[in-house]
């Protein structure tokens, strides 16, 4: 069901145009994946219409591009469509950084982010609008705080991730939506753009799956 309720304003503007390519792509969407996405959609409206907060750790192995993309989007999304109690997190099963190439495609889109320290894996602080708290981003493992220990979903934005960890402790739910690696254009003319692209793929997906909630 399409969600009737009016959609948040205070979103930046460059993220409300960011968000309204993503939407205007969901025919683009193929059925295999809306499935999948309609499944977590479904367990969400559950959590939902049960009065129980939503929390949402997308795992990648090194927690650097791809599972930041959809914990921001997703969080964002659940805000754009007024969707309460829903909180979002990422980790992966090593730590690394979150990548300098996904924090310029998400500025791209229209987020504020400010660098908050110089270590080898620093924290960002992300924001949509003037009137959100801000999202801490850095590297970490899915177990690691500020991360849920119990009673999370979990959902594995890549399928070495889903292989590492047959078991995710403490998940009430897991779910498999995996993302091609932007990684793979590392080094070459088109670094940018394919980071583009996966943000913009991960963004419209995200929205796809809170269109369908109603509160």
């Amino acid at each position: 069901m399409t969600n009737s309720m009016s959609l948040n304003k205070s979103i930046y503007s460059s993220i409300d145009n960011s968000i309204q390519l993503a939407t205007s792509m969901f025919g683009t969407i193929p059925n295999e994946r809306k499935q999948l996405l309609q499944k977590l959609s479904e367990y969400i409206q559950l959590r939902i219409n049960q009065h129980k907060k939503v929390e949402l750790i997308f795992i990648c192995t090194h927690n650097s591009r791809r599972s930041h993309f959809a914990q921001i989007w997703a969080q964002t999304a659940a805000a754009y469509f007024n969707i309460p109690f829903v909180y979002c997190y990422s980790g992966g099963t090593e730590v690394t950084a979150f990548n300098p190439s996904a924090v310029k495609a998400l500025q791209e889109a229209g987020f504020s982010i400010k660098q908050k320290s110089e270590f080898n894996n620093p924290h960002y602080e992300v924001k949509y609008s003037d009137t959100s708290l801000f999202i801490d981003v850095f590297s970490k493992k899915y177990s690691d705080a500020p991360n849920p220990t119990n009673s999370f979903v979990a959902i594995m934005t890549c399928s070495r991730a889903d292989e590492s960890c047959p078991i995710v402790h403490g998940a009430e739910e897991r779910f498999k939506i995996p993302y091609e690696d932007p990684k793979i254009a590392d080094g070459r003319p088109e670094q940018e753009s394919v980071y583009n692209k996966r943000s913009l793929q991960i963004a419209s997906e995200m929205c796809y799956m809170f269109s369908l909630l109603i509160k």
